[in-house]
């Protein structure tokens, strides 16, 4: 990671604010507020566009349209409903260079078992639909529960609606659970960490581009105790720093 980066990364102050129980909640803390840069910056190159320094984008991997099957080891979206994508309003993802983790805002403590994790899915599918005739579907490409599980989320041949004005491009991985209540399990963390280091070298994303909700818009997602793992597993000796 550029020095520049690390060095606004250990700068940054998490914003917290206060969660809206349910699945309301994920909607608020999740929203993008203001953002910390300057919003006519290319999306795609956020933040080392800031620095001065010109930096060209990795090499695109770009997916296939229309519904894809998920990676090895991800639970289908099958799994947890039977509804489709309003493909009709979607935006083709066209490449992915950049990975954004979130957290939902809602408090997981004794959260387990697929039956349970998959209806939290479903709530969280329908309360993003039912906010207007434009949204597609759940916001996330990927989720990862309290249990360690991967789940499919929004395909990955369609932008995300996870991080306001910088979807295109951008790989959306949530993990259930409000990170400013309490901390991720072990197995999630866990999960997390091998599954977005197999994402960044299947779509050849540095580490430089792996960021946290608040590091592009000012937001107190994914908690604070979410932030702080991020924050080590991309930095020396952490699992995502040498991918």
């Amino acid at each position: 990671m550029h020095n520049s980066v690390r060095n606004e990364l250990s700068r940054r102050e998490v914003v917290v604010g206060g969660m809206i129980a349910g699945a309301a909640a994920f909607l608020a803390a999740c929203e993008s507020a203001s953002p910390t840069r300057s919003a006519g910056l290319p999306g795609p190159l956020w933040p080392d566009a800031g620095t001065g320094a010109t930096v060209p984008p990795p090499p695109v991997r770009t997916p296939p349209s229309g519904p894809v099957a998920p990676p090895r080891g991800v639970m289908p979206r099958t799994a947890w409903t039977s509804a489709a994508p309003q493909w009709s309003v979607a935006t083709p993802m066209r490449g992915i260079q950049r990975i954004t983790i979130h957290h939902d805002a809602i408090n997981s403590l004794g959260l387990s078992g697929q039956g349970n994790i998959a209806k939290r899915l479903e709530s969280i599918r329908r309360s993003h639909r039912a906010r207007g005739s434009n949204w597609v579907d759940i916001g996330y490409h990927y989720v990862v529960d309290p249990d360690g599980r991967v789940w499919q989320g929004r395909p990955i041949s369609i932008e995300g609606a996870h991080v306001s004005e910088n979807n295109p491009h951008n790989l959306g991985i949530m993990v259930m659970g409000n990170f400013d209540e309490h901390r991720p399990t072990s197995a999630a963390l866990a999960a997390l960490s091998s599954f977005v280091a197999d994402q960044m070298r299947r779509y050849r994303v540095p580490v430089n581009r792996v960021y946290t909700h608040q590091e592009i818009k000012a937001s107190a997602c994914p908690g604070r105790n979410l932030q702080g793992y991020m924050l080590s597993a991309r930095g020396p000796g952490g699992p995502l720093r040498y991918v």
